[in-house]
């Protein structure tokens, strides 16, 4: 079944909707396979309107599929055009993902007391949770062109580069492969700054012994990864080399928990014992992991404040890390597929 058939089913036969709108940026790419879309109209009855400024209007004809291509001009107002839409499809019952409240108020005004509205937000979610079987070959292949860019860092780093130098090879590597981008800001951090979790990139020169976070992501067709590894610029030290094989451990074995039906937090839990027992549990200051896909950061959630339930189809970073003010951080992170039985 695809996705928007999918969204109204649950939508319309199972909560009783009539009509569905999407504003958020992901989720419209999600359902219109399109980045430029201002909004998207599902009705239960009638054309699906994919509503898209003059900037976007021939990128939209040519690229956007499935949808009424409705061009919003400058003198007039989104919302309005929308309610006088659902008007004429006869909607009562409109539900949305997300609104502002300026366009909440829009909106209501625009629909003249003629449909209800309520945010359906985390029913996408729902759906963009659990990946399809071209979601994961598309992240899939954002992995490896991932892996091109962490081996072009493994092969530079040393002391002397700049930080900026690194996460430029590492970039160059990623693209000339076929990244589309980068999934978010490179993370190359040298030396103390190897502390800061997101302690991003700077002029700052690698010295010898120096621990090198390196936190990267390539985006192909808009889908996104996520690794970390930890490099030493020389020779490790033997605290470095003991507090790597902390982490190593606690991302294997949390890795092996990562399975459908698996509790979130439980997972997060078999790392942070880990790395607790070792004496180290106030270091690991963030949570073990997050939902990847169209963004960098989705549901589920690995973290013990998570309600989560792991399924099959989900894909998740698991990314222990320890981090030591004045001394270094190590973080060691892959982008996983939860499977039946073991990621």
């Amino acid at each position: 079944m695809d996705r928007i058939t999918l969204l109204k089913r649950k939508a319309f036969e199972e909560r009783g909707f009539d009509g569905f709108l999407v504003v958020n940026d992901a989720n419209m790419l999600y359902f219109a396979g399109f980045p430029g879309a201002a909004c998207l109209l599902f009705p239960r009855d009638g054309e699906n309107v994919l509503y898209v400024y003059g900037v976007n209007y021939e990128q939209a004809k040519a690229e956007a599929r499935g949808f009424r291509i409705e061009l919003v001009r400058r003198d007039e107002n989104l919302m309005a055009k929308v309610a006088a839409q659902a008007r004429d499809y006869g909607i009562r019952k409109l539900a949305f993902d997300t609104l502002t409240v300026e366009n909440y108020k829009g909106l209501a005004k625009g629909l003249k007391g003629k449909a209800k509205l309520k945010s359906l937000g985390k029913l996408v979610w729902e759906l963009r949770k659990v990946k399809d079987a071209s979601e994961i070959e598309l992240m899939r292949k954002a992995g490896e062109l991932t892996c091109e860019g962490m081996k072009a860092a493994q092969e530079v780093i040393r002391p002397g580069l700049r930080e900026y130098e690194v996460a430029a090879e590492i970039e160059y590597a990623m693209r000339i492969k076929g990244s589309w981008g980068t999934a978010f800001d490179t993370i190359v951090a040298s030396g103390v700054r190897s502390a800061f979790p997101h302690g991003g990139c700077t002029e700052r020169e690698i010295r010898d012994g120096d621990l090198v976070v390196v936190d990267i992501g390539a985006s192909y067709r808009y889908y996104r990864s996520d690794m970390t590894r930890t490099f030493v610029a020389g020779k490790p030290s033997e605290k470095q080399k003991q507090l790597y094989e902390v982490v190593r451990k606690a991302q294997h074995k949390a890795v092996q928990a990562v399975k459908a039906k698996a509790k979130a937090r439980d997972v997060d839990t078999v790392a942070r014992k880990i790395i607790g027992e070792a004496g180290y549990g106030e270091n690991f200051v963030h949570s073990l992991g997050h939902g990847i896909g169209l963004e960098v950061h989705e549901p589920p959630a690995l973290s013990q404040q998570s309600k989560d339930r792991l399924a099959a189809g989900n894909v998740v970073t698991v990314e222990p890390g320890i981090y030591i003010v004045g001394f270094g951080g190590i973080r060691i992170e892959d982008t996983v597929l939860v499977k039946e039985r073991e990621a």
